[in-house]
């Protein structure tokens, strides 16, 4: 059984399948040193400067000269990232939905919009009433009958000090989590005093269900916990008879996440998640990817799949904006991947990068949207925003992703206000920690390590695969409960910039 694995033709590194010892040979090629599981190999010598090809795109250059069974990673390799570039529009692509019969089970709303849960949701304006909300969404669960999907609060420690854009991003978001069609419901509560009042606050809102969304000044009432159940018993009466109807798959949003990312993310899972989102866009449905940071050293692939010039301009706004944002905080913008990033293999930003946006797989991208700015369009949608992983989900939610695809290789918990299915990136992490998994998809890969039993089928069939997780998006969309819902994981936080009063 082979130990590398080569991506692409055109690479001249492979990747470790599992731990190899220094003197190890295979196709030609002696390891020269100890190739940890998820690093790289050197294919053939190199000359100081010349570029490392992965996923058959530089991710850096050699540092010096380099002998061809090297282990390439940190200590060999530098980036090529720099400054803000000059992109070249290369033409038109044309995005042609199919038409399809395929059908989801969901909750329609009078907007005219889907979700495929019906919950009730508390959202706070401002941290001071964190706990007050806590306690209103535990006291709901236990007195409010059982005919909607449970009672969450949203905690953030935002909405009060703070300043122009920081304040107006946390109400974009707090907004969007109002209207979010997954919350049948909400009840928004608020202190009274703090900078994001109701009366600051409502008109981000638009029009809304006046008997869906009720308001809690705490200030204003005796017993807030009192008033605010009997807030949430009329919420709950309104939803209590709402049931899931048959609806084309095209209204379903899907948004994309990694965290916690290894060597196989970009091999496995994000590229089975690719899969699926070619075939979700095809059949007109919208997906969303973000994390900007994570798109540098790769953009100009992303830039050739623009719909559009138009698009096309979007694209370049958003590449180059954000590393103005980096260099005007005095950063570099290729300060990543992290720490836990490199110990799974991952060296520089254009390896995390090029591994990163195989979710996007070959889908047209069809618009560019501001942070928290609410998806319209089919297609593949990129959403600015950074790359930290519950700002991210966050972010998606707001844009009105109905579920997250979250894809991992050294394993995360964290899950967002929707259902985020978690796909592991190699088969041992979805036996280490199957309460936080939902779907391995390292058996797209033929190995066998110490930590796997042998007893765990291996399936190389990808279209088969990517089936497979349409399916379960499909099942989820229906109702089938994700692991961080079954865990009661649920957590928010929104971008900040500027200071704090």
């Amino acid at each position: 059984m082979a130990k590398f694995f080569k991506i692409n033709e055109k690479d001249n590194v492979a990747v470790a399948l599992v731990s190899v010892d220094k003197g190890y040979s295979e196709n030609g090629v002696t390891a020269l040193d100890d190739i940890p599981f998820g690093h790289k190999i050197l294919l053939t010598d190199l000359k100081q400067g010349e570029n490392i090809i992965k996923y058959g795109n530089p991710i850096g250059h050699a540092v010096s000269d380099i002998k061809k069974g090297s282990h390439i990673h940190s200590h060999n390799i530098a980036t090529n990232l720099s400054s803000v570039l000059d992109y070249e529009f290369s033409g038109d692509n044309e995005y042609k939905p199919e038409k399809s019969d395929l059908t989801i089970k969901a909750y329609k709303r009078k907007n005219g919009k889907i979700g495929i849960r019906n919950e009730i949701w508390v959202v706070p304006t401002v941290g001071c009433v964190n706990k007050t909300a806590q306690q209103l969404a535990q006291l709901a669960n236990e007195r409010v009958g059982g005919e909607c999907d449970g009672v969450f609060a949203y905690t953030h420690p935002f909405g009060c000090s703070q300043l122009d854009e920081d304040l107006e991003n946390t109400q974009k978001v707090l907004a969007a989590l109002v209207n979010h069609p997954n919350a049948a419901g909400v009840l928004v509560v608020s202190l009274g005093c703090e900078n994001n009042n109701l009366k600051e606050f409502k008109p981000f809102l638009g029009d809304y269900d006046e008997n869906r969304v009720k308001f809690l000044v705490t200030q204003d009432v005796g017993d807030e916990l009192d008033e605010g159940l009997k807030l949430i018993k009329e919420i709950y009466d309104e939803i209590k008879f709402d049931e899931r109807e048959e609806v084309g798959i095209e209204n379903l949003v899907v948004g994309y996440k990694c965290g916690g990312s290894d060597a196989f993310s970009g091999i496995t899972a994000n590229a089975l998640c690719g899969a699926v989102n070619e075939k979700l866009t095809k059949l007109g449905a919208s997906t969303i990817l973000t994390e900007v940071p994570e798109m540098f050293g790769a953009e100009h692939l992303l830039m050739k799949r623009a719909e559009n010039r138009g698009v096309f301009e979007k694209i370049v706004a958003m590449i180059n904006g954000f590393k103005e944002y980096y260099f005007s905080h005095g950063k570099e913008c290729y300060e990543n991947p992290s720490p836990g990033n490199k110990d799974g293999g991952i060296t520089t930003l254009e390896e995390k990068s090029l591994g990163c946006i195989q979710k996007g797989g070959n889908s047209i991208i069809t618009d560019v949207l501001g942070y928290g700015e609410p998806c319209k369009t089919k297609g593949l949608n990129l959403l600015t925003g950074v790359g930290n992983d519950i700002v991210s989900t966050t972010n998606l939610t707001a844009s009105g992703a109905h579920i997250i695809l979250f894809t991992t290789g050294r394993g995360t918990s964290l899950g967002a206000p929707v259902p985020t299915l978690k796909i592991s990136s190699n088969t041992g992490l979805s036996v280490r920690k199957p309460n936080w998994i939902d779907y391995n998809a390292g058996s797209l890969v033929d190995y066998q390590s110490d930590d796997v039993s042998s007893d765990i089928a291996q399936n190389n069939d990808f279209d088969l695969l990517s089936d497979d997780l349409l399916n379960l998006i499909i099942e989820t969309a229906n109702g089938k409960l994700t692991r961080n819902e079954i865990n009661g994981i649920r957590d928010i936080s929104i971008f900040k910039d500027g200071v704090i009063l």
